[in-house]
């Protein structure tokens, strides 16, 4: 390793710098990428779902995932039970349309 010279990107000009990568965040969440991002365990997030407590998830083929935007509004709103989570989606839809019918 002594012989490896590390990259030095300090001496370049700024134009020929490498640009770092953009980092992407996931549009959609698996259980266990959920569980890593409610900091639970895998088993209490198939239970929190089966129990209705987690927004509705997607189901792409044979996997189920969470939309991340809606988990974030979910955490946003509280973390409402399913149920009530659907209700405050379609005020929200319904509150959102009657403004755009407005600015019209």
């Amino acid at each position: 390793m002594a012989d490896i010279l590390p990259l030095r990107f300090a001496a370049l000009p700024a134009d020929d710098r490498p640009t770092p990568a953009p980092v992407l965040e996931p549009l959609l969440l698996s259980a266990r990428d959920l569980a890593a991002m409610l900091r639970l365990g895998l088993r209490t997030v198939r239970s929190m779902d089966a129990a209705g407590k987690l927004p509705a998830p997607v189901r792409v083929g044979g996997s189920v995932r969470w939309r991340l935007d809606e988990i974030r509004a979910w955490l946003d709103a509280g973390c409402p039970a399913r149920e009530a989570w659907a209700c405050v989606r379609a005020a929200r839809k319904r509150l959102d349309a009657t403004n755009k019918e407005n600015e019209r």
